[in-house]
């Protein structure tokens, strides 16, 4: 089974109610009919308009959608890709390996196991973060310290109720960018996301001026933060 996610570009006026309509009561149902093993989306909607935390450079279009796709093997794509390319004004898809490192049920800020049906938007809010490898960096360092220092570091540190980190393998589309990391962070409430304290799991100022430095300090050493950006949207799990 491989992991297929595409990202969605497009005009930051475009109503959210209208890009829900599209996403949710046109493509995810056409999706669903080709029966893909599991599919699932993250979508900038009427319930994600948080301020994002990393603000977005003035002259660049938003990523306003992911779609997620398990296949048996990417070779049969072509069919969904199809119905995908009617989406946003530029996309690109990604061939990844996904951990999910925290999940409802295995997180002490979301203990109980999920609740909700498929296709229900699931409660809080969700980031999604994109970034490059820090440019010379071997892929050992940059792998080893992904996953050997910054996820249990941010787990220790931040309120998370899922964590989703998604290795690029492969660019599956034309002039997809260069990212290697494709990152999905759900949290309990708005609340979790925009006050800095609670974000970065901090009991004072002193402390979170410590926790901030600590996180960038880390990220820093692996990712190329020219190339990061980051987006506030809401999670829909439309088949598991």
């Amino acid at each position: 089974m491989e992991k297929l996610t595409y990202l969605f570009w497009d005009r930051p006026g475009r109503g959210a109610e209208e890009l829900q309509e599209q996403f949710l009561r046109d493509i995810g149902p056409r999706l669903l009919a080709l029966d893909p093993l599991a599919l699932t989306m993250n979508l900038d909607d009427a319930d994600a308009q948080v301020a994002t935390p990393v603000p977005l450079p003035a002259d660049e279009l938003p990523i306003r959608a992911q779609v997620s796709i398990w296949l048996h093997a990417h070779d049969f794509r072509a069919p969904f890709e199809e119905i995908l390319q009617e989406a946003g004004i530029r996309r690109a898809g990604y061939l990844v390996s996904e951990a999910v490192y925290s999940d409802y049920g295995r997180s002490v800020n979301w203990p109980r196991a999920r609740d909700w049906p498929d296709g229900q938007r699931s409660p809080g809010i969700t980031t999604l973060a994109v970034f490059e490898k820090k440019p010379g960096l071997d892929d050992a360092a940059f792998y080893g310290h992904w996953f050997g220092h910054q996820s249990p570091m941010s787990e220790w540190m931040q309120p998370r109720s899922r964590y989703v980190r998604n290795m690029v393998i492969l660019r599956l589309t034309p002039g997809a960018p260069p990212y290697r990391a494709i990152v999905e962070e759900v949290w309990p409430s708005v609340e979790h996301l925009t006050d800095l304290r609670t974000f970065f799991g901090a009991e004072s100022n002193e402390q979170l001026t410590d926790h901030i430095r600590i996180m960038m300090d880390s990220m820093k050493v692996f990712g190329s933060m020219e190339s990061f950006r980051s987006f506030t949207m809401s999670e829909y799990l439309l088949k598991t």
